[in-house]
C-alpha cells in the first residue's frame, strides 16, 4: 500500500462519515441493510461510493460511523476512545478504563449518576438496554466490534429506540469478514494487562467467528480495581439465494471499585486518594461526600446474551427478523446513603422490518418501518451498607417493564437531488412495581460523624408501600429534507418529536440518607426518627420538539461534517442530589431547551500528513424554572473539542498526537455556583508492522501529567467544599502486541 493510499484509508477511519468495510454492512442497523454472508467489498478511501457510506449520508440527521482502522496503535481501546472522534457524542470517564463513562448525547440521560438512560445502546442490531431504558454502558466492549454506528437524536428512531440521545450499534466481525486466528496482549502503567483472542472461518454456505477477552487494572487511584471478562460468538448460514441468518451469543462478567469524588482541594493535592467522608469543624460539618474507605462502594454486573437474525429478499422488498434474550445479574454496591442494589432478570426483544426499495440506485428505501418490542421483568433487592459488607434487607420488588415502538417512514425522490422524509414513530411504555418487602418496618443505620467508623444505635422505620404502575403514550412525528447539489455534497434539515419515557431507576429511588446514615434517617443520632427510605415520584415522560440542518461534504482534501439542532424540552428528567451528594430521585423540569453545534472535519494534508478536529457546543438551559431560572444544564461541558494529527514515517511506522480540550467551565449544579474547570490533555501513540501479521505499538497518554477532573457528579445546589471532582488518570504509558494469521 502506498502512503498516499494510507493516508485515504486513515481519512475513512477518522472522518465522521467514514466508510465501513465488510461486515459492517452485514450486522449494520442502517435502514435497508441486512444480514449478509459474503463480505460487501467497498472502496478503501473517502471518496468511495460504500452502500453503508451512502445509507447514512442520505438520512436527513445526524449520523457516523467510527471503524477499527481508526483504533490502530490505540492500547486499552474504550468507550470513550471510540467516541470522541464523533462530534455530538460526549463522553466523560468516571473512574477509568472501560468501566462507568457518562456518555450523552444532545444531553439525554446527561443528569443520572450513574449514567443509566439516555442512548440505545446496541450490539449486532440487539439492545444491551433492558426493557425500562436502562443499561451498564461498561457491558459495552468497542475493543470486539469492527465498527460503530452512531444515530443522533430522532434518525434512532428508525431502530424503534425511544430515547431523546440517540443510538450506538457495536457491530461484531464474522468468519467471513475476519477470517483466521488473531491475538493481542497489552500492558503498562496503573496494572493495565489485557489479553485478546479471536478465530473465524467460512465452510461453504457457513461461517462463525468467537471472540474472548481479558483484562484487568489495578487502577490510577486507591481502590480502583477493575476486571472485565467477555464472549462473543456468531454463526451466519446462507439458507438460499434470498434467505441469510446469523445467531450470536455472548456473556460479560465486568467488576469494578468505584474510588468516588474529591474535594477541590484534595483533587489538586493528590488526585490518587479518596474520600472519607465529611470533615466536623467547629461543630459544623464540611468537605461533605461518600465515606469511600468504609463503605467501599463497588459494582459488578454480568450479563448473558443470545440472538438471532434473519433476512430475506425478494426483489425489492427486504424482511428482517430479530429476537433476542438477555439475563442480567447487577449488584452495586453504593455509599450507605443509598444502600447495597442487586436486580437480576431478563429481557426479551423482537424485532421486525420491513423495506421496500424499487429503485436500487436510491440509498434508501422507498417506505421502511419497524417494530420493536421489548419486555422484561427483574427482581431488586436493597440491603443496607454496612461498612462495605451486606447489612439488612431494606427493600424487595418485582420490576416489570414493556416497550412497544412502531416506526414508518417514507424517503421519496423529488427530482433534483431532493428526497423528501416524512416520518412517524408510535411508542407504548409500561413500568410496574410490585413491593414484596416482606416486614412492617424497614431498618436504617447509623455512624458517629465525630468518629465516622463508630456505629450508632440501629433503628426502624415504617416499612409504606412502592408499588406502582405506569403507562405512557408518545406520538413522535418527523419530517427530513436532504438536497444533493453535487455528488460529493449533502444538505439537510428535519423537523421532529421525540418521546422518552423515566426508566424504574427513575421512578423508584433510596432517599433521606446521608454520607453517615441509611436511607430513611437523615439524622443520624435520632434511630426513631420517622422518614421515608423510598421516593416513588410519578414523572411524566420527557419529549422534545427538536429543528436540525447540516451539510455533508468534500473541499478539496477535506471532509467536512457540520451540524446544528435546536430543541425544546418538556419535561425533562433529572436525577438530583443534594448537598452532600446523597440522592434527592428524579423529577421533571418543567421546560429546558437545548442547543448545539457538531462539527467534524478530516483531511490529508500531504503525502505524509494527515488530521482530523472533532468539535461539539452545548448551551443547555432551564427555561424560567422557578428555582433555578435560566440557568445551564449542570454536567454538560460547553465545549469539546479532540484532535489528532499523524505522520507516516514510512508505509509500516506511523506516529499520532492527538489533544482532548475542554475549553469552558462546566456547571457541576443545576444553580451554576461550582464548576469545573478547563482542561486539555495530551496523547502519543506509535503504530509498527513488523510484516503482514505482526504489528506493535504503543501510546503515553496525558502526555505532561495533568492533574484535572474528567468528570463530576452532577447535584441541584452544591457546596465550594464538596467532594464532586472525578479525578482523570494522570501519566500512563502502554504497549501492546497483535498477530493475525
Amino acid at each position: 500500500m502506498t502512503i498516499r493510499r494510507q493516508h485515504r484509508a486513515f481519512l475513512a477511519a477518522t472522518s465522521v462519515l467514514a466508510l465501513a468495510a465488510g461486515s459492517a454492512y452485514g450486522q449494520s442497523a442502517a435502514p435497508g441493510s441486512a444480514v449478509v454472508l459474503d463480505p460487501v467489498t467497498v472502496e478503501g478511501s473517502a471518496g468511495g461510493n460504500g452502500t453503508l457510506r451512502k445509507r447514512l449520508e442520505a438520512i436527513p440527521g445526524g449520523t457516523a460511523l467510527v471503524t477499527e482502522e481508526e483504533q490502530a496503535g490505540k492500547p486499552a481501546v474504550t468507550i470513550g476512545d471510540v467516541l470522541a472522534t464523533v462530534p455530538g457524542v460526549v463522553v466523560q470517564n468516571f473512574f477509568g478504563g472501560n468501566d462507568q463513562p457518562r456518555i450523552q448525547i444532545r444531553g439525554s440521560g446527561l443528569q443520572q449518576n450513574p449514567v443509566e438512560r439516555g442512548i440505545l445502546a446496541l450490539q449486532d442490531g440487539l439492545p444491551l438496554n433492558r426493557a425500562d431504558g436502562s443499561y451498564i454502558v461498561g457491558l459495552a466492549n468497542p475493543r470486539q466490534a469492527e465498527s460503530t454506528e452512531i444515530y443522533r437524536g430522532y434518525t434512532s428512531n428508525r431502530l424503534g429506540a425511544t430515547v431523546l440521545g440517540g443510538a450506538v450499534n457495536f457491530v461484531s466481525p464474522t468468519g467471513s469478514s475476519a477470517p483466521g486466528v488473531r491475538f493481542g496482549i497489552e500492558g503498562g502503567s496503573f496494572g493495565q494487562f489485557n489479553t485478546t483472542a479471536q478465530a473465524g472461518g467460512r465452510a461453504g454456505t457457513l461461517d462463525g467467528l468467537v471472540q474472548i477477552q481479558r483484562g484487568r487494572r489495578d487502577g490510577y487511584r486507591d481502590h480502583n480495581q477493575s476486571e472485565r471478562t467477555s464472549v462473543d460468538a456468531n454463526v451466519g448460514a446462507q439458507l438460499s439465494d434470498n434467505v441469510r441468518t446469523r445467531f450470536f451469543a455472548g456473556y460479560t462478567d465486568l467488576s469494578f471499585d468505584v474510588p468516588g469524588p474529591l474535594t477541590k482541594q484534595a483533587l489538586g493535592s493528590d488526585p490518587r486518594r479518596v474520600h472519607t467522608g465529611p470533615r466536623v469543624v467547629g461543630g459544623v460539618a464540611t468537605e461533605a461526600g461518600p465515606n469511600v474507605v468504609r463503605d467501599q462502594p463497588q459494582r459488578d454486573a454480568r450479563q448473558f446474551r443470545v440472538g438471532n437474525r434473519t433476512t430475506a429478499t425478494f426483489g425489492a422488498h427486504l424482511f428482517d427478523a430479530a429476537v433476542g434474550y438477555t439475563h442480567t445479574d447487577d449488584t452495586f454496591r453504593f455509599p450507605i446513603s443509598s444502600g447495597i442494589r442487586k436486580t437480576e432478570g431478563g429481557d426479551v426483544t423482537v424485532v421486525g422490518r420491513y423495506a421496500y426499495s424499487p429503485d436500487q440506485s436510491q440509498p434508501l428505501p422507498l417506505f421502511e418501518t419497524t417494530v420493536r418490542y421489548v419486555v422484561g421483568s427483574a427482581d431488586r433487592q436493597d440491603f443496607l451498607n454496612r461498612a462495605g459488607t451486606q447489612g439488612p434487607l431494606l427493600g424487595q420488588s418485582k420490576l416489570d417493564a414493556s416497550t412497544l415502538s412502531v416506526h414508518s417512514g417514507l424517503n421519496v425522490p423529488l427530482g433534483g437531488g431532493v428526497t423528501v422524509s416524512p416520518g412517524v414513530t408510535v411508542a407504548h411504555a409500561t413500568r410496574d412495581n410490585d413491593d414484596t418487602f416482606p416486614g412492617a418496618r424497614r431498618p436504617t443505620i447509623a455512624y458517629n460523624p465525630m468518629n465516622p467508623m463508630l456505629a450508632l444505635p440501629a433503628g426502624s422505620i415504617p416499612a409504606g408501600d412502592t408499588s406502582y404502575s405506569r403507562s405512557y403514550t408518545g406520538i413522535s412525528p418527523s419530517l427530513g429534507l436532504t438536497w444533493k447539489p453535487a455528488p460529493d455534497h449533502t444538505v439537510y434539515g428535519a423537523v421532529s418529536r421525540g418521546f422518552e419515557p423515566p426508566t424504574h431507576d427513575d421512578l423508584i429511588a433510596t432517599v433521606n440518607g446521608t454520607p453517615n446514615s441509611s436511607p430513611g434517617r437523615p439524622n443520624p443520632a435520632s434511630p426513631a426518627t420517622v422518614s421515608a427510605a423510598y421516593r416513588t415520584p410519578d414523572l411524566k415522560a420527557q419529549t422534545a420538539t427538536t429543528v436540525e440542518a447540516g451539510w455533508r461534504g468534500r473541499l478539496g482534501p477535506a471532509m467536512l461534517d457540520a451540524g446544528t439542532y435546536y430543541s425544546w424540552v418538556k419535561n425533562e428528567l433529572l436525577s438530583l442530589r443534594d448537598v452532600t451528594g446523597a440522592p434527592l430521585g428524579a423529577v421533571n423540569a418543567d421546560r429546558t431547551r437545548h442547543f448545539g453545534v457538531e462539527l467534524g472535519v478530516s483531511a490529508v494534508l500531504t503525502d505524509t500528513l494527515s488530521g482530523r478536529v472533532a468539535y461539539t457546543f452545548q448551551d443547555f438551559r432551564f427555561e424560567g424554572d422557578p428555582l433555578r431560572g435560566n440557568n445551564r444544564l449542570a454536567g454538560a461541558p460547553p465545549h469539546v473539542v479532540n484532535a489528532a494529527l499523524r505522520y507516516d514515517v514510512t508505509p509500516a511506522f506511523f506516529v499520532q498526537a492527538e489533544v482532548d480540550w475542554r475549553p469552558g467551565k462546566t456547571p457541576v449544579d443545576n444553580m451554576n455556583t461550582v464548576y469545573a474547570d478547563p482542561f486539555a490533555t495530551v496523547n502519543l501513540r506509535a503504530s509498527y508492522d513488523l510484516n503482514e501479521h505482526v504489528s506493535v505499538y504503543g501510546e503515553v497518554r496525558n502526555l505532561f501529567d495533568k492533574t484535572y477532573a474528567s468528570s463530576t457528579l452532577i447535584v441541584d445546589q452544591a457546596s465550594p467544599t464538596q467532594a464532586v471532582y472525578l479525578p482523570g488518570d494522570g501519566r500512563a504509558v502502554y504497549a501492546g502486541l497483535k498477530a493475525k494469521f
